[in-house]
């Protein structure tokens, strides 16, 4: 890289950057700094200029970093990081888009009500609410913040366990009086498309037999059907221990506790509003422990 490229780095190309390089596309980089397309594109083909180097690729999905962009992106990322901790000084008011993905099930039953209320307190901070059962990769900045089921095994991450979550089997409280008189168990389950999660496979296992009523996509949906009647749900308890024409019944087996983490990068530990985004989540969770657990 030849000395006279460092004397042009102008720093908005370089806000501009790390925020492509963070929503890895036009227009959720255009919504997160209120800018339009061709100023993006300029910005990044003039810090390119600058730098005498390509430091993005455009494939069909998005925006990639090259090697070269990746070599950049942590300190970039650091001086950006600096200036907004500059321009907040003295004021407490969060400023920004964070984007998070997390199961359908926690989202719909807890999270997006919860959220929610962050941003009613905070009018400049924006949440985006991704829900999705495949794998996401903070890597590839495909989200900021992801909520897992299971103990992550990435590799350059982030993770922090935030709680156990606690199941059982739920109905109203005349679908459980009728199991205690000696009718057999009619359960309410995944659909076909979602036969291979871990609460699917686990009810497939141990009650082979059954009759499965109604089928249906996640645990919220199965929750709204427990109530009309249609049978015995297994349900997180922090979705059923909310509906209070849900009961709790006793099934032979019972399935054990899944644990919710949280994961980020590293690198974002020093931004601020991710990190203050986290924040909310880990008091947020902690506060409602008892919803949670057995």
């Amino acid at each position: 890289m030849a000395d006279q490229h460092h004397a042009g780095l102008d720093w908005e190309d370089l806000r501009i950057f790390v925020a492509l390089a963070k929503y890895g596309s036009l227009s959720a980089t255009a919504r997160a700094l209120s800018v339009n397309h061709a100023t993006i594109s300029r910005r990044i083909q003039s810090l390119e200029t600058a730098l005498g180097e390509r430091l993005v690729e455009r494939r069909p999905d998005g925006y990639i970093l090259t090697a070269s962009g990746m070599r950049i992106v942590g300190p970039a990322h650091d001086m950006a990081s600096a200036a907004e901790a500059i321009a907040r000084s003295g004021s407490d008011l969060l400023q920004g888009i964070v984007r998070i993905n997390a199961p359908p099930g926690l989202s719909h039953g807890f999270l997006a009500e919860q959220l929610a209320r962050i941003v009613a307190q905070h009018p400049g901070l924006d949440i985006d609410l991704a829900t999705d059962f495949r794998y996401v990769s903070l890597e590839k900045r495909e989200t900021d913040i992801a909520l897992r089921m299971s103990r992550p095994l990435d590799g350059d991450i982030l993770a922090k366990r935030l709680v156990a979550v606690g199941y059982g089997f739920y109905a109203t409280a005349d679908r459980c009086r009728q199991l205690l008189d000696g009718e057999a168990a009619q359960l309410i389950g995944f659909d076909e498309a979602n036969a291979a999660i871990p609460e699917a496979v686990w009810l497939a296992q141990h009650f082979p037999k059954a009759r499965i009523a109604f089928r249906t996509s996640n645990h919220f949906m199965q929750a709204a059907a427990a109530e009309a009647g249609a049978g015995i749900a297994l349900l997180p308890h922090y979705i059923a221990r909310r509906r209070h024409s849900l009961a709790p019944c006793q099934l032979e087996y019972a399935y054990p506790p899944r644990e919710v983490w949280l994961v980020s990068r590293p690198q974002d530990k020093k931004d601020l509003l991710v990190r203050a985004v986290i924040d909310h989540l880990v008091a947020l969770f902690e506060e409602n422990r008892e919803l949670f657990e057995e």
